[in-house]
């Protein structure tokens, strides 16, 4: 969801600095706030980044065979963040 958020931040924030030209300049600066806005989005965008790739996904799969009834298979999956077990 950040990197979603992140680039909507970016694009938001150029609509503001390159594609309005409006003269508010006596209530609010609409260049910086959109400069503000695409750096916010340029931070979520990268910590979305980070947290997406620190993330790992393992998966154990382990077989047993039963003569009397055929094969079980027991599946394990386990997502980690890093950190701990999620």
């Amino acid at each position: 969801m950040s990197i979603g958020a992140g680039i909507a931040l970016i694009v938001i924030g150029a609509i503001l600095v390159f594609a309005i030209n409006v003269d508010t300049s006596q209530f609010v600066d609409l260049d910086m706030i959109g400069y503000i806005m695409m750096a916010a989005g340029a931070v979520a965008l990268l910590l979305g980044l980070v947290f997406l790739f620190r993330r790992r996904s393992t998966e154990q799969v382990t077989r047993t065979v039963d003569p009397a009834v055929g094969e079980r298979v027991t599946r394990t999956e386990s997502r980690t963040s890093g950190d701990g077990t999620v």
